[in-house]
């Protein structure tokens, strides 16, 4: 039996329920989170813009990417391609006017995205982080939320690989009144919150939830309130980081602050 890849169940799942607008979301999130080989026009020596082979189809020219190797082989051969996460594949392309082809002709997940739709996706993984609300007052038990965020969160926070020790997730009552849920990263890297934070508000944009079902805050483990968060909290452990490759030049779109030059 064939694998199945996460992008193919994602795909399924949409295409079973297309009026579901969570499994709409569920499939772009995997789109954006997931590791795609871009098609190249020629082999690129790790400097300067890279060239994806471009394919007219109607009135709209695509670029094309496939979740794995083999499928790409098996639509193109031996030809060139560089690897990329879907979140800087989708800024890559914002504004180009292409559309990104998915996995054509190799799988049951092959799909068409227009130009607006890379421009949405990457719009909505840019959304901002805004601060709200002021000193936590009291701690408990975290209640009400849906499932599909806890699995959203769990699968981001698998991301975030050596930002941060862990995680909690609690019921907060802040200063003023207000009772909300509060997602707390203990000893995260410094510089590391803008990337923590957003990764947070795309698993509640990706879940459908709203915004303003979760706050995010950083605390280092000897803060007094890292107590009752162990107590009451949900906690997650994050993986630790990968090895570093230091050998040899990175591959374009393997930087997420530098994505690769389209031409």
């Amino acid at each position: 039996m064939t694998e199945q890849t996460p992008i193919d169940l994602a795909h399924a799942a949409m295409q079973a329920a297309p009026e579901d607008d969570n499994a709409r979301l569920r499939y772009f999130e995997r789109v954006a989170d997931g590791e795609w080989f871009l098609l190249l026009e020629e082999e690129h020596d790790g400097e300067g813009p890279i060239s994806p082979r471009v394919f007219p189809v109607e009135e709209d020219s695509f670029v094309l990417a496939f979740d794995r190797e083999q499928r790409l082989a098996e639509f193109a051969g031996h030809a060139p391609y560089v690897a990329m996460s879907g979140r800087v594949l989708a800024e890559m392309l914002a504004g180009s006017g292409y559309g990104l082809g998915l996995n054509l002709s190799v799988a049951p997940s092959e799909m068409l995205l227009p130009g607006a739709a890379v421009d949405w996706l990457h719009a909505t993984l840019g959304t901002e982080v805004t601060e709200t609300h002021g000193k936590a007052e009291e701690i408990f038990p975290p209640a009400g939320l849906p499932e599909t965020l806890i699995t959203a969160l769990d699968a981001k926070l698998a991301l975030a690989a050596g930002l941060a020790r862990l995680t909690y997730l609690a019921g907060v009552k802040y200063e003023d009144g207000v009772r909300s849920h509060l997602l707390v990263f203990v000893d995260q890297v410094p510089g590391a919150e803008d990337v923590l934070a957003r990764l947070v508000s795309e698993a509640l944009i990706f879940s459908g939830v709203e915004a303003g079902a979760l706050d995010v805050a950083f605390f280092k483990s000897s803060d007094p309130l890292c107590a009752p968060l162990a107590r009451y909290g949900l906690r997650f452990d994050l993986p630790d980081p990968e090895p570093l490759e230091t050998n040899g030049p990175k591959a374009p779109g393997m930087d997420p602050d530098a994505p690769p030059i389209l031409r």
